[in-house]
């Protein structure tokens, strides 16, 4: 009954039938959406947010983002914990050039941290959903970008979260990070049955080429965040960016973009498609 009814109010929410702005038009429009629920602590979260930063500045991801028909993309940053938890930390920022991503890095490396509280995936994919109706951009592809580090323990089901988002034309994709020193009582959480990457493979991603990658610490999230962003890009572009691709990484190209949802693993030793070789910090926090 409960599944009916939301399925009677889905039809006329915004999100459902949304009309393009004609205000500006971009290549791509992402929400990236972090967790920050009490299973990741204070260090992991700096890793995350940190990687984040890296990635929107990163020289080759910049380039790529100016390689598509109009030259930009859309960015937004939410951090979400549990049911009534979803806060926008950065707000949509039109990124053409290392400058309007550094101000939107900016954004992120002095915003605190939102919130410590459980893990409720799909409450954070609808207000991610509402970012879009608010974005007043147009552009032919949406994503939600989810990173987090185990299953959905509160709030609406992801499944259902997930059905309507992809009904409305969304791609959610996922990084799904291993904790290697969980809490104790959070194991279970951080590893369900069949592993953290099945769980967010069968339940949460999907859309046209939606793909989880699997990260095997915190330590790595920076690149693996960097290389997921840009394959992302690639895919919203087009074949014309086969070549710039190629150029980070010659063994893949874009027509390795997978065309149903998959489940790939990223760590220093194996790294993911698009890779991009990252120098290594001079200090550590």
């Amino acid at each position: 009954m409960r599944r009916a009814l939301f399925g009677a109010l889905i039809a006329v929410t915004p999100w459902a039938n949304a009309p393009a702005s004609p205000a500006e038009r971009v290549d791509l429009q992402i929400v990236f959406a972090a967790d920050v629920s009490i299973s990741v602590d204070n260090d992991e979260f700096r890793l995350q947010r940190d990687g984040y930063v890296d990635a929107i500045t990163d020289p080759h991801v910049v380039e790529i983002m100016r390689s598509g028909p109009f030259r930009s993309i859309a960015v937004s940053f939410i951090e979400w914990s549990g049911a009534s938890e979803q806060r926008l930390v950065a707000d949509w920022t039109v990124i053409r050039d290392a400058e309007t991503a550094e101000a939107f890095a900016n954004i992120l490396r002095a915003a605190p941290r939102s919130f410590i509280g459980s893990t409720a995936i799909g409450n954070a994919i609808d207000y991610a959903m509402r970012r879009f109706v608010e974005s007043g951009i147009d552009s032919d592809r949406r994503i939600i970008d989810i990173s987090g580090d185990g299953d959905n323990n509160n709030g609406r089901p992801v499944e259902y979260a997930r059905d309507d988002a992809v009904a409305a034309g969304v791609t959610i994709n996922a990084l799904a990070i291993i904790n290697r020193n969980p809490k104790p009582g959070f194991l279970a959480h951080i590893h369900p049955p069949g592993g953290l990457g099945e769980y967010y493979r069968t339940r949460v991603i999907g859309g046209p080429q939606s793909f989880v990658l699997v990260v095997e610490d915190y330590s790595t999230f920076a690149e693996a965040i960097t290389n997921k962003l840009m394959r992302e890009i690639a895919a919203a572009e087009g074949p014309h960016d086969v070549a710039l691709v190629t150029k980070f990484d010659a063994r893949h190209s874009v027509a390795a973009v997978p065309q149903t949802p998959t489940v790939e693993r990223y760590s220093s030793a194996v790294k993911s498609e698009y890779d991009v070789d990252r120098p290594s910090s001079a200090a550590s926090d």
